[in-house]
């Protein structure tokens, strides 16, 4: 994480809840960055993609309190 003045800011944290992209959104960005497609068309796309989420337990005494196996199942 960075700070509104440039430097590093770390805090410990036992979760992190947040947003992921997905390869969509990278093939979006990465056709901006190239300059093939326009700010205004990056947006319009970004804008229409479903968000999807994350929790990343980081602490295993959160971890080892919270989260219960409840089964199993075999995919085929």
């Amino acid at each position: 994480m960075e700070c509104r003045q440039g430097g590093n800011v770390w805090q410990a944290y036992d979760a992190v809840r947040g947003g992921i992209a997905d390869d969509r959104i990278f093939n979006t960005i990465e056709l901006y960055t190239a300059g093939i497609i326009s700010k205004e068309e990056t947006l319009s796309r970004l804008v229409y993609e479903k968000p999807n989420n994350q929790i990343c337990i980081i602490s295993q005494e959160v971890a080892d309190r919270y989260l219960r196996f409840i089964s199993s199942e075999e995919l085929l």
